[in-house]
């Protein structure tokens, strides 16, 4: 019987052993000895886990890749901030703006990213 206190790279290794095996569950558990819901769970924990990861940005901080000034062409009378978020979108803030709404659109552009 398998180790029941393996790893979580252990349990991705044999969940991965298993999609290439091309053997159902409960065979592939026959031949290695680990128990088919036990590798049934590890099989559901490990893509919740990588579809979460591949949802949400590793660090708040990611969202904001750099921040530009922004000279305004000749017409336009007011300085302006361009902001680079992560997803390659540009968010232009004039000079004179509300902190707090910029803040909440911040974190609302976060939450969504």
């Amino acid at each position: 019987m398998a180790d029941k206190r393996a790893s979580r790279e252990e349990w991705q290794k044999r969940v991965e052993r298993w999609k290439d095996s091309g053997l159902t569950a409960k065979e592939f558990a026959a031949e290695t000895g680990v128990n088919v819901g036990t590798l049934q769970c590890w099989k559901y924990k490990l893509t919740r886990l990588g579809s979460e990861r591949r949802r949400r940005p590793s660090a708040p901080a990611s969202i904001v890749s750099s921040i530009v000034e922004v000279r305004p062409a000749a017409e336009a009378a007011e300085d302006r901030y361009e902001i680079e978020l992560g997803n390659g979108r540009r968010l232009r803030v004039p000079a004179v703006f509300d902190a707090g709404a910029l803040k909440t659109l911040l974190a609302i552009l976060e939450a969504t990213t």
